[in-house]
């Protein structure tokens, strides 16, 4: 999950937004976002009950002395400014409990004023170039339950952070991590961790205290295994180990029984582990190059699975198990070795409205089975599967057919019933094949004789597929570039003159 999803679940709905903040007595939220500010605007500091700040996505450089004065603040949205730099008066506003500071370049030095505000429950500084979080936010802040600071230079994690026992998300991503902070292990609130685009090596045993962990994200990492203890996160519902160094996977995992979503694409299994199958609540499930020859027979038991990426593997056939997913709403098998050897294609009974290009390009297939789709029209590629005998459309919603259809020579079967063709018309498809194949060439003969050409010294260019009155209005602008008749006269008279001339010489000589 984003940073952007995850901060869009925890921040207040805006519903609506002004082009200036709207000073009244009463005003408790104003949204001065994306207005291209470069100052703090001084009407919002007269609000004296104002509750909820967005200034974010502007170009405001500091922050104003006179912030103390809104003691009623909760939420001060200032992310994506310019800011270098904190103001000690910042510290006195002792309700705040959401500041976004993410995306300015702030002194490091200047953090030491946030160990003041007490009641924050949600800080984020992601892409703010910190090296080391400073101690003391992390000794005097007690209330924090999201803390984000992905995006950063961290290499570790102060031991004080084991005061932040009411933390319930930490972001990390984006960092320079060598070791999972062994810090987090005593903190039994965390539900999300994310850890994802670091250099970890290793998670240690001790992960398994977090019995609360819903989310744990530690994709594009150097994890060559994981601990067994993981299957003590009893609560976990999404799990992204994509792009590590897993060859396999603790079957003490198959005991995490909520999991809903799970990342394995860029690793090296091989073969997919025989836990997935304990896992009914299943939705989400990423392969995606990952070595893969085949499922296993036990595959068809993930009957909620409705995404599945198995993508950019060594397949050789679509997997039968599939066909038992019920609930599957998306499969990607690109870039396999399907195409290769695939000789019958059944999807009929499913809400397909188009067909990938790359049918084409499958040399081996002869049965294709769209019946009791809502196909609207097939790709022009399908004319290259010369190898194609049977082509079942029936009951979808076709108009017309590739005008080279006819090219299938081997094509010996073709169902239109129940479709809209008006291309050929329905009662000439209701005659068959042959007098479709009729009605396709007589079009492409009917096509070449309107077909006009333009000549010009580049050579003949067609204008078949084009715009007839563009074709015009070309000629009408050539006969104006033509140069007047008595121009023309004198030219050619010119170099008749010419011509004598140097025959003349040719004879004197």
């Amino acid at each position: 999950m984003s940073e952007d999803t995850l901060k869009a679940e925890h921040s207040p709905k805006i519903h609506q937004q002004t082009d200036q903040p709207q000073v009244a007595d009463r005003t408790f939220f104003t949204d001065a976002s994306n207005q291209s500010l470069t100052a703090f605007p001084l009407e919002i500091l007269a609000l004296k009950e104002l509750e909820e700040v967005y200034l974010e996505n502007n170009h405001i450089k500091e922050i104003p002395q006179d912030i103390q004065h809104l003691r009623s603040i909760r939420i001060l949205y200032l992310d994506k400014n310019n800011l270098k730099g904190l103001c000690p008066e910042l510290g006195a506003l002792s309700n705040l409990e959401g500041l976004d500071l993410s995306g300015n370049p702030l002194a490091p030095s200047s953090l030491q004023v946030l160990s003041s505000l007490s009641a924050l429950r949600e800080l984020r500084l992601y892409h703010v170039d910190l090296g080391e979080i400073p101690v003391v936010i992390c000794k005097n802040l007690h209330h924090l339950e999201l803390l984000g600071l992905s995006g950063n230079r961290l290499e570790s994690l102060p031991k004080e952070i084991v005061n932040q026992i009411k933390l319930r998300e930490i972001h990390l991503k984006q960092n320079q991590f060598k070791l999972f902070p062994q810090e987090l292990c005593v903190l039994h609130n965390l539900e999300i961790i994310d850890l994802d685009e670091n250099k970890l090596s290793a998670l240690p045993e001790e992960i398994g205290d977090l019995r609360r962990l819903q989310k744990f994200y530690v994709a594009h990492n150097n994890l060559p295994s994981l601990p067994k203890s993981l299957c003590q996160c009893s609560k976990m519902t999404v799990l992204d180990l994509s792009h590590n160094l897993l060859e396999c996977m603790p079957c003490t995992l198959g005991e995490l029984t909520e999991m809903t979503e799970i990342g394995l694409s860029g690793n090296r299994l091989e073969k997919v582990p025989c836990l997935f199958c304990s896992w009914p609540s299943l939705h989400l499930l990423y392969l995606h190059n990952t070595g893969l020859r085949g499922l296993r027979s036990s595959f068809q038991q993930l009957l909620n699975l409705r995404f599945l990426n198995l993508s950019q593997n060594h397949l050789a056939h679509v997997p039968s198990q599939i066909c038992a997913l019920k609930n599957l709403e998306i499969l990607a098998l690109d870039d396999n070795k399907i195409r290769q050897s695939l000789k019958e294609l059944y999807i009929e009974k499913n809400c397909l409205e188009y067909l990938p290009v790359s049918l084409g390009s499958v040399p081996k297939l002869e049965v294709l089975d769209c019946r009791h789709n809502l196909l609207k029209q097939l790709p022009d590629e399908i004319c290259q599967a010369q190898g194609l005998r049977e082509l079942l459309l029936e009951d979808n919603l076709l108009t017309h057919l590739p005008e080279d259809l006819d090219s299938l020579e081997n094509l010996k079967v073709l169902t239109l019933v129940n479709n809209p063709m008006e291309y050929p018309p329905v009662e000439v498809c209701a005659e068959g094949n042959e007098a479709i194949w009729t009605y396709l060439k007589e079009s492409r003969r009917e096509r070449r004789k309107t077909t006009k050409v333009k000549f010009r010294p580049g050579g003949v260019e067609s204008w078949y597929g084009k715009d007839w009155g563009n074709l015009k209005n070309y000629k009408k602008q050539a006969r104006k570039k033509r140069p007047p008749q008595k121009i023309r006269k004198e030219r050619r008279m010119e170099k008749e003159n010419l011509e004598k001339e140097i025959r003349n010489n040719s004879i004197n000589s």
